[in-house]
């Protein structure tokens, strides 16, 4: 099942804390927590047909770039969002300097 990421939307569904998207039928998802200084990002999910096209980084930049216009601090509790931030530098400023370094020595 090929997925035409220009297509898909990422919805932010706030009361029940997660960004998601449906893709013929099927919703990956990113849940989190929000305080009032920053956002605990908690588990990152797509469904099986779906993996490898790229919902899950979609997921990620359009949640960390929330995070950045509402000035949160990111926790990336969920290994997706860890190993994203890993590879993408641009989002590094997001995390505290003692969850970085931790981040990056994995």
């Amino acid at each position: 099942m090929a997925v035409n990421l220009n297509k898909v939307t990422v919805t932010h569904n706030e009361e029940v804390q997660r960004f998601e998207m449906l893709v013929d039928g099927l919703r990956a998802l990113m849940t989190y927590r929000r305080f009032p200084d920053r956002i605990v990002f908690a588990h990152t999910e797509v469904p099986q047909p779906l993996e490898g096209q790229g919902l899950a980084a979609k997921l990620a930049r359009v949640a960390l770039d929330f995070a950045r216009v509402n000035r949160l601090r990111v926790v990336p509790l969920c290994p997706y969002v860890s190993s994203f931030i890993r590879k993408h530098p641009e989002y590094q400023d997001l995390v505290s300097s003692g969850d970085l370094q931790r981040l990056l020595s994995r």
